[in-house]
């Protein structure tokens, strides 16, 4: 067990009314977990929370990152699931189970892997299950429905099979609270990258591409929504040229060899969704494998190359960033991006993004301390540590709702560890009053990630 129990009882901060806080540092270790829109495996976090008192920065180290393939046969059955909107309450259920069966293999195949014990450095897991259906918009794309989500990955397996209490299902939680469940990272970004004199944005480009802005000076005023899609559109083309022999444009290869068909780029990004206002989020119920193959079709029927449709398919993925920054970014403009996830690694779509906003400095997430690739895992990871604290994230600004609120749900791992955990939060907190608690943390250190 890793919980730190500090031996005496001194006083190590005070409270803003003046009175000491009797209480002991914080300090948690979380295991973080994303199952991501492109499908392409599980990205894995293990981070150590630490906080010397309820008010002062919380700080955040990374200790692993990485990730594991995603189980084949599964993947081909929740593709199928999703690209043809047909399954049973059979499939759905024991898909639930196969996908934490998988998420919890993982997670023990990643420790063995980066050589730590789950029972001895690990005090929670937290994470997105993968996602089978979203509907964020449905006045707008889906006719007469309600807003919904459902994401599988049976919590009460990953906590069984590891020991570790688990905790999920954050994305509906934050749609009870009156917004849309995705991007759903404002607040983790804006302690990461807000800045006292510069503009930031947070670029992931995921599956689905979305942006976190970053205000100069007010890291309460963050804001994010997906802005289209981001590599799904591109793998899938990728997989149809090459009969599922290939998952994803390597180095943007396929794009830098062929010609964009720009009026076929301009055409898609007045499409419903790229023009709608902000708030808004998506997946692949609304940029599917069934578009992306139809826009190759067409092209191709016109004389164009599997080369030239996968070019002007990352164009739209990239002219859609550049477009989203001019209408809902700061007025003034961005200074720096720090780019995340997998397509942040394609020339095709960078390339674009420097030329078209040549006065923003464009990095790599890890310059701020954080892996790219473990940017949404991470998020995950300080979503359980606020869960089991009972304390809320900052909401998004630019939302539906700016209510805040606890989220996510848990599923207690052995007894024993589990009543370590509570024993240490209470700890934590000491006397602090119970009506300060939930209020957000706005200051994080990041120690820097040394791989």
């Amino acid at each position: 067990m890793t919980v730190t129990q500090t031996a005496t009882n001194e006083t190590v901060g005070t409270q803003s009314n003046g009175n000491k806080w009797n209480g002991k540092p914080l300090s948690l270790r979380i295991i973080g977990t994303n199952q991501g829109t492109s499908m392409d495996g599980i990205d894995i976090v293990r981070i150590h929370w630490t906080q010397e008192h309820p008010e002062a920065p919380l700080k955040m180290e990374i200790l692993n990152q990485g990730d594991v393939e995603f189980d084949g046969a599964l993947k081909e059955t929740v593709m199928r699931m999703i690209r043809y909107n047909k399954t049973t309450p059979e499939e759905i259920s024991m898909v639930n189970i196969q996908l934490g069966e998988f998420a919890a293999k993982a997670i023990r195949q990643f420790a063995e892997r980066e050589g730590f014990s789950l029972e001895e450095d690990v005090d929670i897991i937290a994470g997105q299950g993968q996602t089978i259906w979203h509907l964020p918009l449905p006045e707008l794309f889906e006719g007469n429905q309600i807003r919904a989500h459902l994401d599988m990955s049976e919590i009460s397996i990953i906590a069984a099979r590891t020991g570790v209490t688990t905790m999920s299902n954050f994305r509906v939680s934050d749609m009870a609270l009156g917004r849309q469940g995705c991007p759903f990272f404002s607040a983790s970004d804006s302690l990461v990258a807000s800045h006292p004199t510069l503009n930031r944005a947070v670029q992931n480009i995921g599956g689905i591409a979305n942006i976190t802005f970053c205000p100069k000076n007010a890291p309460d005023e963050a804001y994010d929504f997906d802005v289209g899609p981001g590599n799904v559109f591109i793998d899938a083309a990728v997989r149809y040229f090459t009969q599922g022999k290939r998952q994803y444009d390597k180095d943007g290869a396929m794009a830098r060899a062929g010609r964009v068909n720009q009026a076929i780029v301009d055409e898609t990004l007045q499409g419903p969704y790229f023009v709608h206002d902000i708030p808004k989020t998506t997946g692949r119920e609304t940029f599917g494998e069934n578009w992306s193959q139809e826009l190759c079709e067409r092209m191709m029927a016109e004389g164009a190359t599997p080369e030239d449709c996968v070019a002007t398919i990352t164009r739209i993925t990239a002219q859609a960033l550049v477009e989203a920054y001019a209408r809902w970014g700061p007025k003034e403009g961005v200074d720096e991006i720090y780019l995340g996830g997998g397509g942040s690694f394609n020339p095709a779509i960078i390339d674009y993004l420097r030329e078209e906003l040549p006065r923003t400095k464009i990095a790599f997430l890890d310059e701020l301390g954080v892996p790219c690739s473990a940017r949404e895992a991470a998020d995950f990871s300080l979503k359980g540590l606020e869960l089991v604290l009972g304390r809320a994230l900052m909401p998004p600004k630019r939302a539906e709702s700016d209510r805040m609120g606890i989220t996510g749900h848990m599923q207690p791992g052995e007894g024993l560890r589990y009543h370590k955990i509570l024993r240490h939060v209470q700890d934590f907190w000491g006397d602090y009053p119970l009506e300060k608690r939930i209020s957000p943390v706005r200051k994080m250190i990041v120690v820097p990630y040394k791989q």
